[in-house]
């Protein structure tokens, strides 16, 4: 047999980007009713507070009873908690909120592995797509409130600051709560990134590092002291343009 002969036939070109073309585009109306579904379902949670951190810290460790202490605080003073719906820290936010009196929020990923959803949650919302679900965690939220995590963490720390820092998204309170977990990276962006021009020494102001549940609740009142939680109009319009 020739060579022509072993090889199988070409795949038409354009049958195969047509194919391609109609998966894209369902794709994006799934992405679009995502959207719609989670902003409808969750208009109502404002003032809220995202709380990020590890999907492998267990129960009973220092950093999960914190963020339990944290938004237990937070919810008994009349902010909803969002967490990405997980174990780990995000079940420990929604845990204490859960036991709270403002609502539990748990923005859920499909995932093939590692992430299931906690029991404590008085509002879950699943996501197939990351950037839909990190949209909400953006456009509900009057404060991040970070606590020690992994590359998951770090992401979402990453974009809040990139977001404010860029003016696409309003200026809230960015929290990291533990200051031994966080003195290394801290210090990092101040001897490297400040020291070497790139970031500004004012974008080291958007960072709060605080230890107590206390802590974190005053910070995010002293921030919006002067104005109420609700986005102003121009910040709705940033947000509409995230």
């Amino acid at each position: 047999m020739s060579e022509k002969e072993k090889l199988p036939p070409l795949v038409d070109p354009d049958s195969l980007t047509k194919a391609i073309s109609a998966r894209e585009s369902w794709r994006i109306f799934g992405i679009m009713a995502e959207f719609v579904e989670a902003t409808e379902r969750l208009a109502a949670i404002r003032p809220a507070v995202s709380i990020f951190g590890s999907a492998r810290t267990a129960p009973g460790t220092a950093y999960y009873e914190l963020t339990e202490q944290i938004a237990r605080r937070l919810s008994d003073c009349g902010f909803s908690v969002i967490s990405g719906g997980g174990p780990g820290i995000m079940e420990a936010a929604n845990k204490g909120a859960f036991q709270g009196k403002s609502p539990s929020v748990g923005l859920n990923i499909q995932l093939p592995h590692e992430q299931h959803s906690n029991g404590y949650q008085d509002i879950s919302q699943t996501f197939r797509h990351f950037f839909a679900r990190k949209y909400m965690f953006v456009k509900f939220a009057s404060a991040y409130v970070v606590m020690p995590g992994g590359f998951g963490t770090l992401d979402e720390l990453m974009e809040a600051l990139t977001l404010v820092q860029t003016g696409k998204s309003r200026k809230i309170p960015i929290i990291l709560v533990c200051e031994p977990f966080w003195r290394g990276l801290v210090d990092w962006f101040r001897d490297r990134l400040v020291a070497e021009n790139m970031i500004s020494a004012e974008d080291m102001n958007l960072i709060q590092v605080l230890n107590t549940p206390g802590e974190v609740v005053d910070a995010i009142f002293k921030h919006y002291e002067t104005r109420g939680f609700a986005p102003s109009a121009d910040e709705r319009e940033m947000l509409l343009n995230l």
